[in-house]
């Protein structure tokens, strides 16, 4: 990631939003995805992605599948239905924190 020790905090529920508009997704396409939609600004280091997915893979949060892309092995991850739940209820909690933080900042 850029500088901005902002995102760290939230690498996670990002990763729930961006696994929860999608089927499924690999690892460089969430990064690639991210960079994308904040126009550059957060750029998620492999470092900082994959052992975060290791962890929800582990917590059954998301799940995992290999498929053969050109005959090479690309693994996707998916929300699990305890997922699911989870990511929505981090959505609400976050956009009560966003409106809370836009309140004291007057955005």
């Amino acid at each position: 990631m850029k500088n901005n020790s902002l995102y760290k905090g939230t690498l996670q529920n990002i990763i729930l939003k961006l696994l929860s508009k999608e089927v499924k997704m690999y690892g460089y396409q969430m990064t690639q995805r991210a960079k994308d939609l904040t126009e550059g600004e957060l750029e998620m280091t492999e470092g900082a992605l994959y052992p975060l997915l290791h962890k929800l893979e582990g917590d059954g949060i998301i799940s995992s599948e290999i498929q053969k892309i050109n005959g090479r092995d690309r693994k996707y991850y998916l929300l699990t239905e305890k997922g699911k739940r989870q990511q929505a209820a981090q959505e609400a909690e976050m956009k009560t924190y966003l409106f809370n933080l836009n309140t004291i900042f007057n955005i």
